[in-house]
């Protein structure tokens, strides 16, 4: 095997995603994570050498060894989350944008600022606080050197899951970019409507300088949600009769009519299911069971905050099964294979892969704009 070309720093390394995502090619040089749990994970599939387990605000320059090609950051998400308490860039775990910042200005200061810096976020970000938060985001790059440039992915182009998430990446302004990975303005499916409102919300010469990155449209997956499921899963169990009949009386009309239809398909049928909580007809708030039938399974989200973990309905004819998705089946879902080591803990598996960023999706990043911008020569001066 050929020896890594690049050297990269993981922030909020979480399991390590990121890292699986970038490939043999790289070499992580150091990775950090506030969360003893997940860095145990992390250690216990890449091993301790460059794992640092502490928050970011303590995280020095001494700490960061080398000059590293790409800085990587999922930063927290629940702050800017649609389903998190709007607290944005000024809350308590979102706010660690801040910190993590922090540590690439004394890189920069110290002539190590990396060629690359990547954040993922959840699309909260595009309208959190009016739009502010997006702007903060966009200026910081722009007022320490970085061109910068935003767009949304959804992971289901790659995996059998409905996962959208917000990328910024900024490229240090003495690089060199060729036309191709950039176009004069934006490009479908990667540039949303949503994002084009945020991009033209932004002050006009943070706007001018955004960056439209020229990503081509994948191939499409191959697989589907029923082809990642454990027929005997050991981190869960199924559901008795009476347990699966109580979920399907909890569904509306609607949804009881997606059963009906997957029991007439002539195949098995696998749903994703989450309880949620609705208003019926007379305005009272409801639990409800809502299911999906598309061959993708809903977002995985941490089980915290008042999120519902995802269930999976099987349907083969008139018979119904039901029960809690494996920890295997998140981690599939995610893009990991099937060597790399869980938690034991049900609800440590979840949250670890609940908060992660699709592997495949960082596997495309690589190819078509990291590996593509580091074969590019370093110039002496921004272009006019």
């Amino acid at each position: 095997m050929a020896p890594p070309r690049y050297v990269f720093y993981e922030f909020f390394a979480g399991g390590g995603m990121a890292r699986l995502g970038l490939g043999d090619q790289w070499s992580c040089l150091f990775a950090n994570d506030f969360d003893a749990k997940k860095g145990a994970t992390y250690a216990l599939n890449f091993g301790r050498q460059v794992l640092s387990v502490k928050d970011v605000r303590k995280v020095t320059l001494d700490d960061l060894p080398g000059v590293a090609d790409l800085a990587w950051g999922s930063f927290p998400c629940q702050d800017l989350s649609l389903a998190g308490a709007g607290a944005g860039l000024k809350g308590e775990r979102s706010g660690t944008f801040y910190p993590f910042w922090e540590v690439m200005k004394s890189l920069i200061r110290d002539g190590r600022a990396p060629k690359i810096i990547a954040l993922e976020n959840v699309c909260g970000a595009l309208t959190s606080h009016g739009g502010t938060d997006f702007e903060a985001i966009c200026r910081t790059f722009s007022t320490h050197g970085y061109l910068c440039g935003a767009f949304v992915v959804n992971a289901e182009l790659f995996v059998p899951q409905s996962r959208q998430r917000l990328f910024f990446i900024g490229v240090r302004e003495d690089t060199r970019i060729e036309p191709a990975p950039l176009s004069p303005e934006p490009l479908a499916p990667f540039h949303t409507r949503g994002l084009c409102r945020a991009v033209d919300g932004l002050p006009e010469q943070l706007k001018s300088d955004h960056l439209w990155w020229n990503l081509p449209t994948p191939e499409g997956r191959s697989g589907t949600f029923a082809d990642l499921i454990e027929e005997v899963p050991t981190s869960v169990r199924w559901h008795s009769l009476a347990e699966t009949r109580q979920l399907l009386a909890m569904m509306s009309p609607l949804h009881r009519a997606k059963v009906t239809l997957a029991k007439q398909a002539g195949r098995r049928m696998v749903g994703g299911l989450y309880r949620r909580t609705r208003e019926d007809e007379r305005g009272e708030k409801v639990q409800r069971a809502e299911v999906r039938f598309d061959d993708i399974s809903g977002c995985l989200r941490t089980p915290v905050g008042g999120s519902s973990r995802q269930m999976i309905l099987v349907v083969e004819g008139n018979r119904v099964q039901s029960r809690l998705i494996s920890a295997r089946e998140t981690a599939r879902l995610m893009g990991l294979p099937d060597t790399y080591k869980l938690p034991r803990n049900y609800n440590e598996a979840y949250h670890l892969t609940g908060d992660g960023v699709v592997v495949d999706v960082v596997r495309y990043l690589t190819k078509h704009i990291f590996e593509p911008l580091l074969a590019e020569p370093v110039r002496t001066r921004r272009a006019a």
